[in-house]
């Protein structure tokens, strides 16, 4: 079996994988633009993953992850697979210049936020700006924070932090929303929700350490300002890392995995996925591991079949 992608989902797949003795190789790139790990790699605190009562810094936690699948006999290559033949079996896997085979493939790479990618931004994350409502918003409790984006997911982000923040402002650089009315109107009716319209975030400023505010700019009257803030959430969407899946596997319109139902099998008879990769609405930490466990399942049981 190869496992394609790191993160929670690919290094639980390796983990029940390798405990099944399918030998299991994991390619760690491709999860987050090539970043090992995933999304966690990018986030401080988590607190909302079970049995880690005290927290763990999410690099920490992938960390142990990684040393689990390994413990069972997971071999881990760090790099990235670069192309895919999943015409025939053995099924056909290209990184750098070589090529592995393999009976079953578990796709685990995973979904990246989309950022604004302006000055300051990369600089703070996990230091007042983030992408995940979800995961962040406690560490946000009675602070001033910023929202960027017009769609349902800014509204339910936004809705979500007024639970902490202060005060939420919703960011967006037309006069109108794209968000669906019962969201729009839950949204405006909330006391703690106020909106900037034809409003875009040019620079996001700090100390150093922290998140201090942000350089705005109003494409309507062409005003330049500081905006203070403690935080920002980036709600402008998530795009999935499956480039190098196109015209071998079926994706949605939003370029996600499209898996059967009950089942984490993809159109290629063979071939899984788990993880953020095929779910565009969680996204979190454990709801990743578990899909992974859930193909390496399938896996298990479809390599039986066969034999």
């Amino acid at each position: 079996m190869i496992i394609i992608g790191s993160g929670p989902a690919g290094y639980t797949a390796a983990i029940y994988a390798a405990r099944a003795e399918m030998k299991p190789l994991l390619f760690e790139g491709q999860s987050l633009g090539g970043q090992p790990g995933g999304q966690l790699m990018l986030t401080t605190e988590v607190e909302n993953f079970p049995g880690f009562p005290e927290g763990m810094m999410g690099p920490e936690m992938m960390q142990q992850f990684k040393k689990q699948a390994e413990r069972f006999g997971t071999r881990i290559i760090p790099e990235d697979v670069t192309e895919v033949d999943f015409a025939v079996q053995p099924f056909k896997v290209k990184a750098g210049d070589k090529e592995f085979h393999a009976k079953s493939i578990i796709v685990c790479t995973g979904a990246q936020a989309m950022w604004l990618g302006i000055p300051g931004e990369g600089d703070y994350q996990g230091h007042g700006v983030s992408a995940c409502a979800t995961c962040d918003g406690f560490f946000f409790r009675d602070k001033e924070i910023v929202v960027i984006g017009g769609g349902d997911s800014a509204m339910e982000e936004a809705n979500f932090l007024t639970k902490f923040a202060k005060k939420v402002t919703v960011m967006h650089r037309r006069e109108g929303l794209r968000a669906s009315k019962i969201m729009q109107e839950r949204a405006m009716k909330n006391p703690k929700i106020e909106f900037l319209w034809n409003t875009e975030v040019r620079e996001v400023l700090g100390d150093g350490q922290k998140m201090t505010g942000l350089k705005i700019y109003n494409n309507q009257t062409n005003d330049v300002s500081e905006f203070p803030a403690e935080g920002l959430f980036i709600a402008i969407g998530h795009k999935p890392n499956t480039n190098i899946f196109n015209g071998w596997l079926e994706l949605d319109a939003k370029g996600y995995i499209v898996v059967k139902s009950d089942s984490t099998q993809t159109s290629v008879e063979g071939v899984f996925a788990g993880g953020d990769v095929i779910d565009h609405k969680y996204r979190q930490a454990i709801t990743a591991a578990g899909t992974g466990c859930m193909a390496a399942l399938d896996a298990e049981r479809w390599l039986a079949d066969q034999e």
